[in-house]
């Protein structure tokens, strides 16, 4: 069996900030927008189910940090074809920086234990830093492969994957377990009810 985690993250719909939306010291107000889902952490979870589709004995268990409302993000996963999810809530978690976050979220992945993958989107449009899947790979203490298209082979041992790069891709080999930074290079399946 492959298991494979989705760290995935409810962010404010930056689309249509106006004046409302930001406060006094010129952070957003996440209480003025709408929540949704982050667009390159769909793309992660659509990755996941394609690696599920693809091959045998695959279970994809999606994981969030947030308030107890993210959970949604975690309904959303599972109505994809996500087989468990994790939400990790606390109140000390609010306001948390790159470094809080990826170390919460590591302990989630060892906390699950026994996976074979980690996906992450590259980076939430909240906070556009992109560092929060590399340093959970830090912390696991494993390979990472940023900027994933595709998985072009999975093994018990290894994982090819097609990786962009500017001005084109590359073809990169890892060893098991791994994590990958997904790239939007798919188109999410809607959800379903069953």
């Amino acid at each position: 069996m492959y298991k494979v985690i989705v760290f995935v993250k409810q962010v404010p719909d930056t689309k249509n900030v106006t004046g409302d939306a930001m406060k006094p010291d010129g952070t957003v107000n996440r209480a003025a927008l709408p929540a949704i889902f982050n667009p390159e952490d769909l793309n992660a979870v659509e990755l996941a189910l394609q690696i599920k589709d693809n091959y045998q004995d695959v279970k994809v268990v999606v994981a969030t940090m947030g308030p107890p409302n993210a959970a949604k993000v975690l309904r959303d996963a599972m109505c994809m074809g996500a087989d468990e999810a994790v939400l990790l809530t606390d109140r000390a978690f609010a306001g948390s920086d790159t470094l809080a976050t990826s170390y919460a979220l590591h302990c989630v992945a060892k906390k699950i234990g026994d996976f074979d993958l980690v996906l992450c989107g590259r980076q939430a449009i909240d906070g556009d830093t992109a560092q929060v899947g590399p340093q959970i790979a830090e912390k696991l203490e494993i390979p990472q492969i940023s900027y994933v298209q595709e998985v072009k082979e999975l093994t018990k041992e290894k994982i090819v994957a097609k990786r962009a790069i500017e001005g084109g891709y590359e073809i990169l080999e890892s060893p098991l377990p791994a994590l990958l930074t997904v790239v939007d290079a798919n188109t999410p399946r809607p959800q379903t009810a069953k």
